[in-house]
């Protein structure tokens, strides 16, 4: 009976479950990594998500075969021919694979016709574990708020806690880590690395694929500065904790042109493709506040942990625990086809044209530009909240369909209808401008919301209001800017109306059709395009075919 590993280009952690249950038996256990093609070209994925993965796992492959792993490692245009060969040269009877987060890569292990036995062994790459997250979450009442999580969570792991009560006693720091970037900022620098031999081999080869022809027409493959080692990862971590982290709370929510990085951790793309685990770094963080806690404030410290066994845990939780159904939620019946310029970044809206080229660039951008800016944009325009959800997949360096599903669906689009959410995340150019310098430097005018020259951010939000009257009304958290809509005349709300559907008609237009594109609205009354047919083939050699669609980009 030989036993083999396959590593999953997400999993890349030698604490990983289906590597630790052969680690007695390293030098008899082969292990094996893919690199699908067809899987790359599933959605036209940013390029710098491609290098950082692939190198990832090259790296993380010479560093099993050192340690003494038995190691093959393949690229090829599917997975389960380099699979069969594999087993068959090996004589594998039981393939371990530690079980995907991602349901779509379950049901793709599970259509695989491999001559061996597979094993799924239990995913622990998180702090929660998925029983754990579904006792919790069958124990509330009615919404699974992440603040109730966030709270048994410092509890259960005694994370800053004194006894039962949190440190400094309070939960919630958030008041204080609200700052808007006014006056001079000193910023420090981020910590990035140069691409060594492996990395230059991958960004070589995709600048050059025609394979890869989608993702070049819009994502930058360099500058490509990310680490792709656990080693470099490490590196990051702890220079977040010595540079950024002391000043993280106060401005995690400010957002300012030319600043890529602003204090933030830079550490969501470690992490989920294994290379950093979560709890080692609420532990690393933990332990420099207790060794050195006049160093750094308490609404810092409470602001950074929140977001890794907050916000993260439960986001992975929620993934989980909702049905298959849960992607295709609408509670709002949005159906405006993503503007082309999520692609392009050619817009007059200077907050989404700075944003949307700075991920063009490096697939980043962080929580509050995607929330507030990319997402409430989309959100109050009625854009298709699974459309959106595909961009952020395809779009960001950390994405995956576990991380944006509820980031998308629930957070930002209240698609779910509250589950996730205790009220919609939409707002006007009002917040932009006070988080924000993006409206000093634009061409609309950030306070009018009906003329030629007001900001789409103005219109969409009270037409957004307007519109769902019947769902927001009884929502407690709306009910005072509910009221300042009551406020407002009906020949203004009709104005305003009027620019909403105006701005689709001339300014929204598709760049790139998605799968979930609205196909009754790919092009908004335009002249439909020539098509192009574009095959793809599952892992079970079925052709699929899709058409890429390209039309006039929006301004």
């Amino acid at each position: 009976m030989t036993v083999g590993v396959w590593v999953l280009g997400d999993q890349l952690w030698a604490g990983q479950s289906a590597l630790q249950s052969c680690e007695t038996q390293k030098s008899k256990t082969p292990v094996i990594f893919i690199e699908s093609i067809r899987h790359s070209q599933e959605l036209p994925y940013h390029l710098q998500k491609l290098v950082l993965v692939w190198s990832a796992m090259r790296h993380f492959a010479e560093e099993l075969k050192q340690e003494g792993w038995t190691v093959t490692y393949k690229s090829s245009p599917d997975f389960q021919t380099p699979l069969v060969h594999w087993i068959k040269e090996n004589e594998i009877t039981e393939l371990r694979v530690m079980s995907p987060v991602d349901r779509p890569f379950a049901k793709l292990i599970q259509s695989l016709n491999l001559p061996c036995k597979i094993t799924l062994t239990p995913n622990n790459r998180f702090i929660w574990s998925e029983e754990a997250f579904e006792d919790w979450a069958k124990s509330r009442k009615k919404r699974l708020l992440m603040e109730d999580f966030y709270r048994e969570g410092r509890r259960r792991f005694n994370v800053l806690m004194v006894g039962d009560q949190p440190v400094g006693g309070r939960w919630n720091f958030d008041k204080e880590n609200r700052k808007p970037p006014k006056g001079k900022l000193t910023v420090p620098e981020a910590k990035w690395f140069e691409p060594d031999e492996i990395t230059r081999e991958v960004i070589d080869w995709l600048k050059q694929s025609p394979l890869f022809k989608e993702s070049q027409a819009y994502w930058q493959i360099e500058p490509f500065r990310w680490g792709v080692t656990r080693q470099q990862a490490l590196e990051v971590l702890e220079f977040f904790i010595q540079t950024r982290l002391s000043n993280f709370g106060p401005y995690q929510d400010a957002m300012l042109i030319g600043e890529q990085t602003l204090w933030h951790a830079m550490l969501s793309p470690y992490m989920n493709i294994g290379l950093l685990h979560p709890l080692e770094i609420v532990q690393a963080a933990e332990r420099a506040y207790e060794e050195n806690p006049g160093d750094y404030d308490l609404n810092s410290m409470e602001g950074f942990i929140r977001q890794v066994i907050g916000w993260r845990e439960y986001i992975y939780g929620i993934y989980r625990y909702m049905g298959e159904d849960y992607p295709q939620r609408n509670f709002f019946n949005h159906n405006q086809t993503l503007p082309a310029f999520y692609f392009t970044g050619e817009t007059d809206m200077n907050c989404l044209h700075h944003i949307i080229h700075q991920v063009k660039e490096m697939g980043y951008a962080h929580h509050i530009q995607r929330l507030m800016v990319l997402n409430n944009f989309a959100l109050i325009a009625g854009i298709s909240p699974q459309e959106l959800q595909d961009w952020f997949h395809l779009a960001f360096i950390d994405g995956y369909d576990w991380v944006m599903q509820a980031n998308v669906i629930g957070m930002g689009q209240y698609a779910d209808g509250g589950l996730m959410a205790s009220k919609p995340y939409a707002a006007s150019a009002n917040y932009v401008n006070n988080m924000s310098n993006y409206c000093k430097q634009c061409v609309y005018d950030q306070r009018d919301r009906t003329s030629e020259n007001a900001c789409p951010f103005n219109f969409f939000f009270w037409n957004f209001l307007d519109r769902n009257r019947n769902q927001l009304l009884n929502n407690p958290r709306m009910s005072l800017i509910m009221r300042n809509l009551e406020r407002i005349p009906e020949d203004e709300l009709v104005l305003m109306r009027q620019r909403a559907e105006q701005w689709h008609r001339e300014k929204n237009h598709t760049e790139y059709q998605l799968p979930s594109t609205p196909q009754n609205k790919q092009n908004n009354g335009q002249t439909e395009p020539a098509t192009e047919s574009v095959s793809r083939t599952d892992e079970s050699g079925a052709t699929q075919s899709r058409k890429s669609k390209k039309v006039s980009r929006s301004v």
